[in-house]
């Protein structure tokens, strides 16, 4: 068994699951998959039987993209496994840019390392209401904890034992563990690193933040996960 255990939530990627996990396993041929099927409705489920060296999680009930990847933290710390890779099944995240964020998370001892979207200027496709949500929520976090992160929706992430034991045993893991989660950690002196990655854009299925509506909620429900962990930490704040 690997050290490394990388999750991928899934809820309805049949039509590219199959291809990220070839590419992981071409890439990152040391870590362990573990995929969190999230009662999908297509043939996603199907689609993972037939992938040999893998082990797949299939939910009775859709818990979301949280539900999902918290079960994949609650696996991890189960089978006691060091470090863990968030990883998309959607074919958004290159597998072999995880090298970046596992050397990053090794020579400079932090405790999350965040694939970066944004940390120097590319090429890459973001909505308009995504692009405001980042700006708006990156100026968030360095107004109140000092720190510069430049894609806090980024869900390409790797983290230490510490930090997925915490998450695991969480109550209210959040909807969108995203900027608030983060604030969070960073109040809590968990130590953030930012990677510039590449990542692509969706080829099959639809995101959970497309449209219109999505995005709109998505702000709203974020702003006040803000506001709560803000309350809930005023003392910590104070003395930031």
């Amino acid at each position: 068994m690997s050290e490394i255990l990388l999750i991928i939530p899934a809820y309805n990627e049949a039509q590219n699951i199959a291809n990220v996990i070839d590419e992981i396993k071409q890439d990152l041929s040391y870590v362990d998959i573990l995929v969190v099927n999230d009662c999908s409705t297509d043939d996603t489920l199907q689609t993972l039987m037939l992938i040999k060296d893998i082990v797949v999680v299939s939910l009775p009930v859709n818990l979301g993209y949280s539900g999902a990847l918290q079960t994949g933290f609650k696996y991890a710390v189960e089978k006691d496994y060091e470090i863990v890779i968030q990883f998309d099944g959607d074919g958004q995240h290159i597998a072999s840019e995880a090298e970046k964020l596992l050397n990053i998370l090794k020579e400079q001892d932090v405790d999350i390392v965040i694939g970066s979207r944004f940390k120097t200027k590319n090429k890459y496709n973001h909505s308009f209401f995504r692009k405001i949500g980042t700006h708006f929520f990156s100026g968030i976090i360095k107004q109140i904890c000092k720190v510069n992160i430049t894609d806090p929706t980024s869900g390409f992430q790797v983290l230490k034992k510490s930090v997925f034991e915490k998450y695991a045993q969480m109550n209210n893991y959040p909807e969108y563990p995203d900027a608030n989660l983060l604030i969070e950690m960073l109040l809590e002196k968990y130590s953030i690193a930012e990677c510039q990655v590449e990542m692509r854009n969706r080829e099959f299925g639809t995101s959970m933040h497309s449209g219109f509506i999505k995005p709109i909620k998505y702000m709203i429900k974020m702003f006040y996960a803000i506001i709560f962990i803000l309350i809930s930490k005023q003392r910590t704040i104070s003395n930031y």
